[in-house]
């Protein structure tokens, strides 16, 4: 099995961008906490950061038919992007949006989603480890199939 992990704009700096608000581990070290977790499992993950929209859907639809599950941190793109929104209601695998924030602790214009009501769920708040819950779920809810 092989899970997509997309991430969107600018998540290529955390680490940097705002500590206070993302911590300060690097996109590199969650991929590889990602990688560790899912090898024990005997599972493969594509890992692709891109800050164009374009790139993330060309990426699901490349994906479409080869992947077990989408885990995926829109950034920006969650609150306008309805062109990824419609790359991901045509995937009929798992979708779990993740957040390392709490969306709904900051600004206003962060607590809307527009993926939320396609995804199959989100995980928001819990940090950088809200991705390996979100591979945890995929993985199991794969599984028990």
């Amino acid at each position: 099995m092989r899970i997509l992990v997309l991430n969107g704009p600018n998540l290529n700096m955390l680490g940097t961008r705002e500590p206070h608000v993302y911590g300060a581990t690097t996109l590199a070290d969650i991929e590889q906490a990602m990688s560790d977790r899912a090898a024990a499992r005997g599972v493969d993950i594509d890992f692709v950061q891109s800050n164009h929209e374009g790139v993330i859907i060309d990426t699901i639809q490349q994906h479409q038919h080869t992947t077990g599950g989408i885990i995926i941190n829109p950034g920006a793109f969650t609150h306008y992007s309805y062109a990824i929104r419609d790359a991901l209601s045509a995937v009929s695998v798992p979708i779990i949006e993740v957040h390392i924030s709490n969306v709904y602790k900051r600004e206003p214009f962060r607590h809307h989603s527009v993926i939320a009501p396609i995804a199959t769920g989100q995980i928001a708040g819990l940090g950088w480890r809200g991705y390996l819950h979100a591979l945890d779920w995929v993985l199991d809810s794969t599984a028990n199939a």
